[in-house]
Protein backbone atom coordinates (compact mmCIF):
# COMPACT_ATOMS: atom_id res chain seq x y z
CA UNK A 1 0.00 0.00 0.00
CA UNK A 2 1.64 3.28 -0.86
CA UNK A 3 2.30 5.94 2.18
CA UNK A 4 -0.64 8.23 2.81
CA UNK A 5 -3.17 5.63 3.08
CA UNK A 6 -5.12 3.40 0.48
CA UNK A 7 -5.68 5.05 -3.08
CA UNK A 8 -8.84 7.14 -3.53
CA UNK A 9 -11.04 5.32 -6.41
CA UNK A 10 -10.89 7.09 -9.44
CA UNK A 11 -13.78 9.58 -10.65
CA UNK A 12 -15.90 8.76 -13.75
CA UNK A 13 -14.14 9.31 -16.80
CA UNK A 14 -15.35 13.16 -18.22
CA UNK A 15 -18.56 12.41 -20.88
CA UNK A 16 -18.69 16.34 -22.02
CA UNK A 17 -15.68 18.30 -21.68
CA UNK A 18 -16.40 22.05 -23.06
CA UNK A 19 -13.16 24.29 -23.48
CA UNK A 20 -13.74 28.02 -23.81
CA UNK A 21 -17.40 27.79 -25.70
CA UNK A 22 -18.53 31.37 -27.06
CA UNK A 23 -22.13 31.25 -28.35
CA UNK A 24 -22.90 35.07 -30.21
CA UNK A 25 -26.72 36.56 -31.52
CA UNK A 26 -27.01 39.48 -32.62
CA UNK A 27 -29.64 41.88 -32.87
CA UNK A 28 -30.61 45.32 -34.03
CA UNK A 29 -26.41 45.85 -34.45
CA UNK A 30 -25.61 44.64 -30.74
CA UNK A 31 -23.83 41.04 -30.32
CA UNK A 32 -25.91 38.87 -27.93
CA UNK A 33 -23.14 36.77 -25.49
CA UNK A 34 -25.32 33.59 -25.13
CA UNK A 35 -22.57 31.95 -24.18
CA UNK A 36 -19.37 33.30 -23.23
CA UNK A 37 -15.78 31.58 -22.97
CA UNK A 38 -17.56 28.85 -21.07
CA UNK A 39 -15.68 25.69 -19.48
CA UNK A 40 -17.31 22.72 -18.49
CA UNK A 41 -17.03 18.99 -17.36
CA UNK A 42 -19.76 16.65 -16.81
CA UNK A 43 -18.62 13.13 -16.48
CA UNK A 44 -20.61 9.61 -16.43
CA UNK A 45 -23.26 9.57 -14.18
CA UNK A 46 -23.38 12.80 -13.26
CA UNK A 47 -27.01 15.16 -12.76
CA UNK A 48 -26.14 18.94 -13.43
CA UNK A 49 -29.86 21.46 -12.99
CA UNK A 50 -28.51 24.67 -15.08
CA UNK A 51 -30.56 28.10 -13.58
CA UNK A 52 -31.02 31.50 -14.45
CA UNK A 53 -33.38 34.22 -15.64
CA UNK A 54 -34.21 34.16 -19.24
CA UNK A 55 -32.02 34.84 -21.88
CA UNK A 56 -29.11 34.04 -19.99
CA UNK A 57 -27.72 31.09 -22.36
CA UNK A 58 -29.35 28.06 -20.37
CA UNK A 59 -31.19 26.91 -23.36
CA UNK A 60 -28.36 27.31 -25.74
CA UNK A 61 -25.86 25.18 -23.93
CA UNK A 62 -28.49 22.66 -23.87
CA UNK A 63 -28.71 22.57 -27.55
CA UNK A 64 -24.42 22.56 -27.95
CA UNK A 65 -24.51 20.13 -25.65
CA UNK A 66 -27.36 17.92 -27.96
CA UNK A 67 -25.53 19.06 -31.13
CA UNK A 68 -28.72 21.08 -32.29
CA UNK A 69 -26.39 23.76 -32.16
CA UNK A 70 -23.11 24.94 -32.64
CA UNK A 71 -20.35 27.18 -30.74
CA UNK A 72 -18.67 29.94 -32.39
CA UNK A 73 -15.58 29.09 -31.08
CA UNK A 74 -14.47 26.22 -29.07
CA UNK A 75 -14.20 22.73 -28.40
CA UNK A 76 -16.98 20.63 -27.07
CA UNK A 77 -16.06 17.10 -26.64
CA UNK A 78 -18.44 14.33 -26.21
CA UNK A 79 -16.86 10.49 -25.48
CA UNK A 80 -13.58 11.49 -26.72
CA UNK A 81 -15.08 13.66 -30.11
CA UNK A 82 -15.08 17.21 -30.43
CA UNK A 83 -18.88 17.73 -32.16
CA UNK A 84 -18.46 20.96 -32.62
CA UNK A 85 -16.57 20.11 -35.69
CA UNK A 86 -18.26 17.27 -35.98
CA UNK A 87 -19.86 17.10 -39.97
CA UNK A 88 -23.40 17.17 -40.20
CA UNK A 89 -24.53 13.54 -41.34
CA UNK A 90 -22.10 12.43 -38.18
CA UNK A 91 -23.80 14.77 -35.58
CA UNK A 92 -27.27 13.69 -36.55
CA UNK A 93 -26.28 10.08 -36.09
CA UNK A 94 -24.80 11.17 -32.64
CA UNK A 95 -28.04 12.68 -31.57
CA UNK A 96 -29.95 9.78 -32.82
CA UNK A 97 -27.96 7.00 -30.88
CA UNK A 98 -26.70 8.70 -28.00
CA UNK A 99 -28.85 11.65 -26.81
CA UNK A 100 -31.90 11.52 -24.82
CA UNK A 101 -33.98 14.94 -25.25
CA UNK A 102 -36.96 15.79 -23.13
CA UNK A 103 -38.96 19.28 -23.93
CA UNK A 104 -41.38 21.21 -21.50
CA UNK A 105 -44.21 21.08 -24.41
CA UNK A 106 -43.55 16.81 -24.29
CA UNK A 107 -43.50 16.80 -28.04
CA UNK A 108 -45.54 13.71 -28.55
CA UNK A 109 -47.52 13.10 -32.00
CA UNK A 110 -51.08 13.16 -31.39
CA UNK A 111 -51.74 10.76 -33.99
CA UNK A 112 -50.16 8.01 -32.39
CA UNK A 113 -50.59 5.98 -29.51
CA UNK A 114 -48.10 6.05 -26.69
CA UNK A 115 -46.07 2.97 -27.88
CA UNK A 116 -45.85 3.95 -31.35
CA UNK A 117 -44.38 7.89 -30.01
CA UNK A 118 -41.54 6.03 -27.61
CA UNK A 119 -40.94 3.77 -30.79
CA UNK A 120 -40.34 6.49 -33.17
CA UNK A 121 -37.18 7.08 -31.60
CA UNK A 122 -35.57 4.00 -32.75
CA UNK A 123 -36.84 4.22 -36.10
CA UNK A 124 -33.75 6.00 -37.63
CA UNK A 125 -31.73 3.47 -36.03
CA UNK A 126 -32.36 0.63 -37.90
CA UNK A 127 -33.00 -1.74 -34.98
CA UNK A 128 -35.24 -5.14 -35.41
CA UNK A 129 -38.95 -4.79 -34.98
CA UNK A 130 -38.94 -7.14 -32.25
CA UNK A 131 -36.00 -5.35 -30.02
CA UNK A 132 -37.76 -2.49 -30.75
CA UNK A 133 -41.01 -3.96 -29.25
CA UNK A 134 -38.73 -4.94 -26.65
CA UNK A 135 -36.99 -1.93 -25.20
CA UNK A 136 -40.57 0.26 -25.84
CA UNK A 137 -41.91 -2.45 -23.57
CA UNK A 138 -39.31 -1.42 -21.18
CA UNK A 139 -39.16 1.69 -21.08
CA UNK A 140 -42.94 2.55 -21.02
CA UNK A 141 -42.93 0.08 -18.10
CA UNK A 142 -40.06 1.97 -16.29
CA UNK A 143 -42.34 5.37 -16.47
CA UNK A 144 -45.05 3.31 -15.18
CA UNK A 145 -47.11 3.49 -18.07
CA UNK A 146 -47.31 -0.04 -19.01
CA UNK A 147 -50.87 -0.28 -19.01
CA UNK A 148 -51.56 3.06 -20.83
CA UNK A 149 -49.55 1.57 -24.32
CA UNK A 150 -51.94 2.18 -26.80
CA UNK A 151 -53.38 5.28 -25.34
CA UNK A 152 -53.61 8.25 -27.50
CA UNK A 153 -52.12 11.35 -25.97
CA UNK A 154 -55.27 13.06 -26.01
CA UNK A 155 -56.32 10.56 -23.61
CA UNK A 156 -53.61 11.14 -21.53
CA UNK A 157 -52.85 13.57 -18.27
CA UNK A 158 -50.04 16.00 -18.65
CA UNK A 159 -48.40 13.99 -16.23
CA UNK A 160 -48.85 10.94 -18.44
CA UNK A 161 -47.41 13.20 -21.22
CA UNK A 162 -44.82 13.92 -19.96
CA UNK A 163 -43.54 10.04 -18.97
CA UNK A 164 -44.26 9.22 -22.39
CA UNK A 165 -41.94 11.76 -23.67
CA UNK A 166 -39.34 10.16 -20.76
CA UNK A 167 -39.40 6.87 -21.76
CA UNK A 168 -39.20 8.25 -25.60
CA UNK A 169 -35.83 9.67 -24.47
CA UNK A 170 -34.62 6.72 -22.76
CA UNK A 171 -35.89 3.68 -25.26
CA UNK A 172 -32.47 4.64 -27.11
CA UNK A 173 -30.54 3.56 -24.41
CA UNK A 174 -29.07 7.10 -24.40
CA UNK A 175 -25.17 7.71 -23.10
CA UNK A 176 -26.83 11.68 -21.69
CA UNK A 177 -30.34 13.13 -20.96
CA UNK A 178 -30.54 16.66 -21.86
CA UNK A 179 -34.60 18.02 -19.67
CA UNK A 180 -35.45 21.73 -20.81
CA UNK A 181 -37.90 22.93 -18.33
CA UNK A 182 -39.35 18.97 -18.00
CA UNK A 183 -41.80 20.02 -15.76
CA UNK A 184 -42.34 23.64 -16.69
CA UNK A 185 -46.02 22.34 -17.48
CA UNK A 186 -47.09 20.35 -14.88
CA UNK A 187 -48.96 21.64 -11.74
CA UNK A 188 -47.08 21.10 -8.04
CA UNK A 189 -48.13 17.57 -7.03
CA UNK A 190 -46.94 16.48 -10.98
CA UNK A 191 -43.64 17.82 -10.86
CA UNK A 192 -43.00 16.35 -7.63
CA UNK A 193 -43.75 12.90 -9.18
CA UNK A 194 -42.31 13.99 -11.92
CA UNK A 195 -38.79 14.92 -10.14
CA UNK A 196 -39.29 11.42 -8.15
CA UNK A 197 -39.53 9.49 -10.88
CA UNK A 198 -36.58 11.14 -12.83
CA UNK A 199 -34.38 10.62 -9.67
CA UNK A 200 -35.47 7.03 -9.43
CA UNK A 201 -34.31 6.32 -13.25
CA UNK A 202 -31.49 7.77 -12.84
CA UNK A 203 -30.52 6.06 -9.83
CA UNK A 204 -31.29 2.70 -11.18
CA UNK A 205 -29.76 3.28 -14.79
CA UNK A 206 -26.94 5.15 -14.01
CA UNK A 207 -27.86 8.28 -16.28
CA UNK A 208 -26.19 11.13 -16.78
CA UNK A 209 -28.90 13.86 -16.73
CA UNK A 210 -28.68 17.61 -17.37
CA UNK A 211 -31.94 19.34 -16.69
CA UNK A 212 -31.91 23.55 -17.33
CA UNK A 213 -35.02 24.31 -14.66
CA UNK A 214 -36.18 27.47 -13.32
CA UNK A 215 -37.72 25.67 -10.15
CA UNK A 216 -35.49 26.02 -7.56
CA UNK A 217 -37.47 22.67 -6.07
CA UNK A 218 -36.45 20.46 -9.17
CA UNK A 219 -32.87 21.52 -9.01
CA UNK A 220 -32.09 20.68 -5.62
CA UNK A 221 -32.84 16.99 -5.89
CA UNK A 222 -29.30 16.97 -8.78
CA UNK A 223 -25.69 16.25 -7.98
CA UNK A 224 -24.61 19.37 -9.36
CA UNK A 225 -26.39 22.87 -9.36
CA UNK A 226 -25.15 25.85 -11.80
CA UNK A 227 -26.42 29.24 -12.36
CA UNK A 228 -26.09 30.68 -15.65
CA UNK A 229 -25.56 34.78 -15.90
CA UNK A 230 -24.79 36.51 -19.13
CA UNK A 231 -23.60 32.97 -20.32
CA UNK A 232 -21.40 31.99 -18.12
CA UNK A 233 -21.69 29.22 -15.90
CA UNK A 234 -21.17 29.17 -12.44
CA UNK A 235 -21.38 25.67 -10.38
CA UNK A 236 -23.21 26.87 -7.07
CA UNK A 237 -24.12 23.63 -4.96
CA UNK A 238 -21.91 20.12 -5.22
CA UNK A 239 -24.04 17.67 -3.23
CA UNK A 240 -21.50 14.44 -3.19
CA UNK A 241 -24.45 12.32 -1.09
CA UNK A 242 -26.39 11.95 -4.13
Amino acid sequence: MAAGGPRAPDAPAPLYALTGVTKTFYKKRRTIYALRDLNLVIRAGDWLAVQGRTGQGKTTLLQILGGLDRPDSGAVIFGGEDIAQMREVHLTRMRAESVGFIFQTFNLVGTLSAADNVEAALIPLGIRAAERRRRVSAALENVGLADRARHLPSELSGGQQQRVAIARALVKEPRVVLADEPTGNLDEYTRDEMVALLEKLWRTLNLTLVIVTHDTRVARHARRIGTMTKGRLTINTVNEHR
